[in-house]
């Protein structure tokens, strides 16, 4: 069973409605009961960091995700604000992160001659730099759908599975062990998004 997390910050129903698609068994929930019982989770995330930050710490669940990620080993995948807060900080806010990932989050700068917007938003490509079992049967190029400011900056390379231009390289996909995230939303983005999160089901 996978348990999509629920601490008010994520586009909880489309993701579910995704993986029902494949044919994955999954659940919506907010109980520690329930999320004890998970063989995988997904953190979904949309907004600012402190409040997704702080809607973690009052949801009472900080606990039992360490536990499943850190002691049980339960694979865990972080979507935008979801893996943005699996960092230790970020730009945008002043509250500590997880710090599952040596990581920090930075806003999108560029000159004042550029065309580019901030956010980044619509459809990208990736262009994939270490092996994760995310992106089995998928090509060299995956297109994924894209809406943030903010993405990580990662001290250790190999945590980088993948990497998308918007101006300049930045991380658009990480994995630590069992901790995936992904800064694309993959329940907006169609077949790759399904098969990214059949995928995370099948093989993570």
């Amino acid at each position: 069973m996978i348990v999509i997390v629920d601490v008010g910050i994520g586009n909880l129903g489309s993701i579910l409605n995704m993986l029902r698609k494949t044919r994955v068994e999954a659940c919506i929930s907010s109980k520690v009961s329930e999320i004890e019982k998970a063989d995988k989770l997904i953190l979904p995330g949309d907004g600012s960091f402190d409040v997704g930050m702080r809607n973690l710490a009052t949801s009472g669940l900080l606990e039992i995700l360490r536990r499943k990620t850190a002691d049980e080993k339960v694979p865990i995948l972080g979507i935008c604000l979801g893996m943005q807060m699996f960092g230790r900080s970020s730009k945008e806010g002043e509250l500590p992160g997880l710090g599952w990932i040596d990581a920090y989050c930075a806003k999108f700068r560029f000159d004042s001659m550029s065309q580019l917007r901030v956010p980044h938003m619509g459809w990208n490509t990736l262009a994939i730099l270490n092996d994760s079992p995310l992106f089995r049967n998928m090509g060299d190029k995956p297109r994924f759908y894209f809406v943030h400011s903010y993405h990580l900056v990662c001290a250790d390379p190999a945590d980088i599975t993948a990497v998308t231009n918007h101006g300049y390289d930045f991380v658009s996909s990480v994995r630590k062990g069992n901790i995936y995230g992904t800064q694309f939303h993959p329940e907006k983005s169609h077949r790759f998004g399904m098969t990214l999160l059949k995928n995370f089901a099948e093989f993570a």
